[in-house]
């Protein structure tokens, strides 16, 4: 069951817990850069133009649409009503809430919300790719500086939402778009939430399979920053070979490509794994060595240092964003490329 408990009121300096809340290390909590706009009429959804489908989820369809007013292209979410018997959804409004209050060069720029006489839409900024369309279309692997500019501008994005209390509970390469300016952005806030300290229970059934932290996959339900950053992790490893890293076809497949990438956990490597809510129904087989080297023979030892860091089992000593953005992976060479050096390619987006 969710529980909604910001810290807007947290405001005063106050140390705030990173990680799960529990005993990770404190530091001070940052100004929150949100962004209220005054109240402004809404537009009918008739001022823009649909010019194709681009996408179609759970939650919406995606359409590439022009403002009459303006000529300007952007991206007209229309937001899935059908299945609500109580009004809008309550993932709409969390996206929209966070989307349209936090600003930040690598998340998804909101624009406004326009409507019709039956659907409300969100209108974003367009973007040509999203990441996981692109690496499918391209033929040759991203460079090492590439790489690295990519995965800064993913843990930039992730630290400013951890930053203002949100975690995303849903990072993908699908939910990833990239500009032909260079530039990584941070979309489908859907299952996002506000979280606070100390912790409430949240619910289980978050981010998508292959991408889904182990202590998700093993009941808990009091959980905070560390999810978001396995899914880095799994997203680092995933440009890397352009191959998904763990594809488990359910949640015990999961759990069983990561005990035989990584090993299997136990109080030493992760206390309280043992307390965990499912660890009692699984048949643990022990596999004390971590396969993950052999699965990337060719990367530099900062490389896999920073991606180990990612993608430790104990959420408790699992790198934050902040700190991964100060590993020196970033400062050996190559360097990170800069973002109007990116390459750029045709859109990803086929006409529907």
């Amino acid at each position: 069951m969710d529980n909604n408990n910001n810290n807007n009121n947290n405001n005063n300096g106050d140390a705030m817990i990173i990680g799960d809340g529990q005993s990770r290390q404190q530091q001070q909590q940052p100004p929150m850069k949100r962004v209220f706009t005054p109240f402004q009429p809404c537009r009918s959804a008739d001022c823009y133009k649909k010019l194709q489908t681009i996408n179609e989820g759970a939650f919406g369809v995606v359409y590439k649409a022009y403002d009459k007013e303006t000529g300007e292209i952007v991206a007209l979410k229309k937001i899935k009503m059908e299945r609500e018997k109580e009004g809008f959804p309550l993932t709409s409004v969390r996206e929209i809430k966070v989307l349209m209050e936090l600003k930040h060069p690598y998340l998804v720029d909101v624009k406004e919300m326009v409507f019709s006489d039956k659907s409300v839409f969100m209108v974003m900024e367009y973007i040509d790719h999203d990441l996981r369309g692109l690496m499918e279309a391209i033929k040759k692997p991203l460079m090492q500086s590439e790489i690295k500019t990519l995965i800064h501008q993913l843990l930039s994005g992730v630290k400013f939402l951890h930053q203002n209390w949100v975690i995303h509970r849903d990072l993908k390469t699908a939910n990833l778009l990239y500009t032909n300016s260079g530039e990584l952005k941070i979309a489908d806030l859907g299952l996002a939430r506000e979280y606070g300290s100390p912790l409430k229970p949240f619910s289980e059934g978050v981010v998508t399979l292959w991408y889904r932290a182990p202590e998700l996959l093993l009941g808990t339900a009091i959980y905070s920053t560390p999810i978001d950053i396995w899914s880095v992790g799994c997203i680092f490893a995933e440009i890397i070979s352009r191959e998904v890293l763990l594809p488990g076809s359910s949640e015990i497949d999961q759990l069983d490509k990561i005990f035989k990438m990584l090993g299997t956990p136990n109080e030493t490597i992760w206390p309280g794994f043992s307390k965990l809510p499912l660890v009692k129904n699984l048949n643990l087989i022990p596999q004390p060595y971590n396969n993950l080297r052999s699965k990337f023979p060719h990367i530099t030892d900062l490389t896999y240092d920073l991606l180990e860091r990612l993608l430790t089992l104990d959420p408790e000593r699992r790198i934050t964003a902040s700190e991964a953005l100060e590993h020196p992976y970033f400062t050996e060479n190559p360097p990170p490329r800069d973002p109007v050096l990116m390459p750029h390619f045709p859109t990803t987006h086929k006409a529907s």
